[in-house]
C-alpha cells in the first residue's frame, strides 16, 4: 500500500470538493463582531485640560511622599515629576535603585502628561484588550508607575516611579500625587 500517494490522493479531492462546500455554506462563517475601536464615544476621553506647570516646592513635596511610601516598603524607586509641558521639574533616586529605572521613571511620568492618563491605562489596553496599536504611538511607556498631578481639575504635570514591579511603582506614584491632593 503507497500510503503517500492515498493522502495526496485525499488531499487532491478536499481541494477540489472545498469552493463547492463553502459556495453551499456547509461550513457557516461566524458573524463577526463590531470593531470595539470603531465606537465613538461622545466626550473625548482623558480630556482633563493642562493647568499651570507644577512649581519645584511642589514636585518635591510628591517625591517626597512617592520616596517615604517606597522606603516604608522597603522598594528603593528611582522618582520623577514632570511639568505640565513634560518637562523634568524634579527627581530623585533612592539609595539601592535600579540604574536602568531612571529614565525609565522620567518616561513614565512624561508619558503620563503627555497623554493626560496613568500609563497603566497604555498596559491595561495592550494586556487586557490587546490594542496593540498603543505600541505605535511616540513617548509611550505600558507600565503602570506614571501617574497625572491633578490640581484644581487641572493637570499640572505628573510622576513617574520605577526600580520594583509596575504595583510598587504605582503605590508609590500614588503616594506622591495624594500629597498634591492635600
Amino acid at each position: 500500500m503507497n500510503t503517500p500517494c492515498i493522502a495526496k490522493a485525499c488531499i487532491t479531492a478536499v481541494v477540489a470538493v472545498l469552493p463547492a462546500l463553502v459556495a453551499a455554506q456547509q461550513f457557516p462563517v461566524a458573524a463577526s463582531a463590531p470593531y470595539p475601536l470603531d465606537a465613538v464615544p461622545d466626550k473625548l476621553p482623558f480630556g482633563v485640560p493642562y493647568g499651570p506647570p507644577v512649581t519645584l516646592q511642589r514636585a518635591q513635596a510628591a517625591i517626597q511622599a512617592a520616596e517615604a511610601e517606597a522606603a516604608k516598603r522597603g522598594w528603593p524607586l528611582n522618582i520623577a515629576v514632570v511639568d505640565s509641558g513634560a518637562n523634568l521639574v524634579a527627581f530623585a533616586r533612592m539609595d539601592g535603585a535600579m540604574l536602568g529605572s531612571i529614565e525609565i521613571s522620567q518616561h513614565k511620568a512624561r508619558t503620563a502628561a503627555k497623554f493626560r492618563r496613568p500609563t497603566k491605562a497604555f498596559e491595561e489596553a495592550i494586556q487586557k484588550s490587546g490594542n496593540v496599536y498603543v505600541t505605535t504611538l511616540d513617548d509611550v511607556v505600558a507600565s503602570r508607575g506614571g501617574l497625572p498631578l491633578v490640581e484644581d481639575g487641572k493637570i499640572v504635570g505628573a510622576i513617574g516611579c520605577s526600580g520594583g514591579s509596575g504595583s510598587q511603582d504605582e503605590i508609590a506614584c500614588m503616594a506622591g500625587a495624594a500629597a498634591l491632593a492635600k
